[in-house]
């Protein structure tokens, strides 16, 4: 199986760490930031290209994200608290799938984790929502997430971009309409922090 897009909040640290992968690897992405781009350094780079949330807050765009995606997965230095908490929280409240990754294993194990979670829980041509810890609460885990994924996992889940033909509006579009197709049986499973693996 194989991933069509990455999402994530935009916030410092495990979001922005996903976004720099994606355009390093041209990997097409996206997600909802809050209302005014805002993160807790100030704003959320203008070369990500994101979209507004009309709350400033941080969770309805968390909400969001999970949302529209087919699943989460959850980065953090051991056990999640805070804002990656909520996300499983929401991730349960709307039933999709959810694996949280404790970084403080080597970058392969975790690639690794991530890989086979995804291939056993997420339809075809998913949408991934990446998150996690903000900088200021695990400092290097942006440096961190950028390198599971581009060294790791990023392109061994990765579309064909071309073979399937879609264009980063078509991708959006199909988002934000899957809600009333319904979604693959898979997806709706509650899965626990290890990802029933």
């Amino acid at each position: 199986m194989k991933l069509r897009k990455i999402v994530s909040g935009g916030q410092t640290g495990a979001d922005q760490g996903a976004l720099a992968a994606c355009v390093q690897k041209k990997f097409p992405y996206g997600g909802w930031v809050p209302k005014g781009r805002r993160s807790e350094k100030g704003k959320v780079p203008q070369k990500y290209r994101m979209r507004q949330h009309w709350s400033r807050h941080y969770p309805p765009r968390t909400e969001k994200n999970v949302v529209d995606s087919d699943g989460t997965v959850i980065f953090t230095f051991g056990q999640p608290d805070g804002g990656s908490l909520l996300t499983i929280d929401f991730a349960k409240k709307h039933r999709r799938p959810w694996l949280a990754v404790d970084l403080n294993m080597p970058p392969e194990a975790a690639a690794a984790k991530v890989v086979r979670w995804v291939k056993r829980r997420l339809p075809d041509n998913a949408v991934l929502n990446v998150a996690g810890s903000r900088r200021s609460k695990a400092p290097g885990i942006h440096m961190a997430v950028k390198k599971v994924m581009v060294q790791g996992w990023i392109g061994r889940v990765a579309v064909d971009r071309n073979r399937i033909g879609l264009h980063q509006e078509t991708l959006d579009l199909h988002v934000r309409n899957r809600g009333r197709r319904g979604l693959n049986p898979r997806a709706q499973e509650i899965v626990g922090v290890d990802g029933g693996i």
